[in-house]
């Protein structure tokens, strides 16, 4: 399952998908004992996109995600007070989107935005995301 071991300069950068990002958050214990590790392990570091808040608030607002003591505008700051870096959100990542091959199983477009941002900034991905596999063949270091 990916080299999640990839450092630049001493340091695995990981991009943590939603679920892992709520998970952290909430239900630590549902994260992947190899994630949980990797995210424990002080050399890393952990980033965060405004993809994520962005699916939180939309998923909440439609009834689809309710979180337990906070809501979607708390996050934000839940991330920040974590030690977590945030990955600004950049125009080129965005407006190239279009280069990812579209695979039939794997449409969710934040998802999509996530993987995309991991490919094109070397990001390790913290996903259990079952499609994963179809993006480790463009490059992509899952840890999951």
């Amino acid at each position: 399952m990916g080299n999640f071991r990839f450092r630049v300069s001493g340091i695995v950068r990981l991009l943590l998908d939603t679920c892992s990002l709520l998970w952290a958050l909430q239900s630590p214990g549902r994260l992947r004992a190899k994630a949980r590790k990797a995210m424990e392990d002080s050399e890393n570091s952990l980033h965060v996109s405004p993809v994520s808040f962005w699916e939180i608030s939309l998923k909440c607002s439609l009834g689809k995600l309710e979180l337990q003591g906070a809501t979607p505008a708390d996050i934000p700051s839940f991330v920040e007070k974590s030690g977590w870096h945030l990955v600004p959100f950049q125009a080129a990542t965005a407006s190239t989107l279009h280069n990812l091959p579209r695979f039939p199983e794997h449409k969710d477009p934040f998802d999509r935005m996530l993987i995309w941002t991991a490919l094109r900034e070397n990001f390790t991905f913290v996903s259990r995301d079952g499609a994963l596999p179809l993006y480790q063949e463009l490059g992509l270091r899952v840890c999951g």
